[in-house]
């Protein structure tokens, strides 16, 4: 019984020598393929591939900061208005002064009106503090009028002309606001824009000198 044992032993191990070395193949006995040649057909210009030395890898670092620092110091436009005629003259005759030529431009523009959704004046904090709940609880949006004659007061909507203002007071009426009436925050204005068309890091930095003359105007992104 041992020795058939043993003589089983060695047989199995011979069957499996030979089919690992792939001298069963023909009877489709054979291991699977573990080399995949089929992937090098898959590659894309494979000899386009190189190690990056330390340079390269600090290189590659230092790209990002390099972008965002170009992005910064690219040239933006800016503006600033509306300017009155006399702040016209004294602003023109600053620039003249003080940047160079071709650096800067004054335009003709319109501020169009503003109607406003008018809630006030209101005599005391206690009672604006009140309507500002009031709106809140049944979710109307407000802000503080811009305008010294309607202050203190709300503005719950703002429009250019004066007939979706009365349009929008009777839409929020239906939510619950009674007191409101339209009014006007600004009225019509004509005047001058202060454009820099291309303002590069060196322009940028003059700009310092002009801010008095803007007459508290900042100097914003053109449109």
């Amino acid at each position: 019984m041992l020795r058939l044992l043993v003589l089983l032993l060695v047989l199995a191990n011979a069957g499996y020598w030979a089919w690992s070395q792939g001298l069963l193949a023909a009877y489709g006995l054979a291991p699977g393929v573990q080399a995949e040649p089929q992937r090098l057909t898959t590659q894309i210009q494979p000899e386009a591939i190189r190690l990056l030395t330390a340079e390269d890898a600090k290189k590659l670092e230092s790209a990002p900061f390099a972008s965002a620092s170009s992005a910064a110091s690219a040239p933006e436009c800016l503006q600033a208005g509306l300017f009155n005629e006399q702040q016209t003259a004294i602003l023109r005759s600053s620039l003249e002064a003080t940047l160079p030529p071709g650096s800067w431009q004054l335009e003709s523009s319109v501020e169009p009106a503003r109607w406003i959704v008018y809630m006030g004046k209101y005599n005391n904090p206690e009672n604006l503090a009140k309507k500002r709940s009031e709106l809140r609880q049944l979710g109307v949006p407000f802000r503080a009028v811009n305008n010294e004659t309607l202050a203190p007061g709300l503005a719950l909507a703002s429009f250019p002309l004066e007939a979706d203002a009365e349009n929008e007071l009777a839409r929020i009426a239906t939510r619950g606001v009674r007191t409101a009436r339209v009014a006007q925050e600004r009225a019509e204005a004509r005047g001058q824009i202060l454009k820099f068309a291309t303002v590069n890091a060196a322009l940028r930095a003059r700009l310092e000198a002009i801010k008095p003359q803007l007459e508290g105007k900042a100097l914003l992104s053109c449109p």
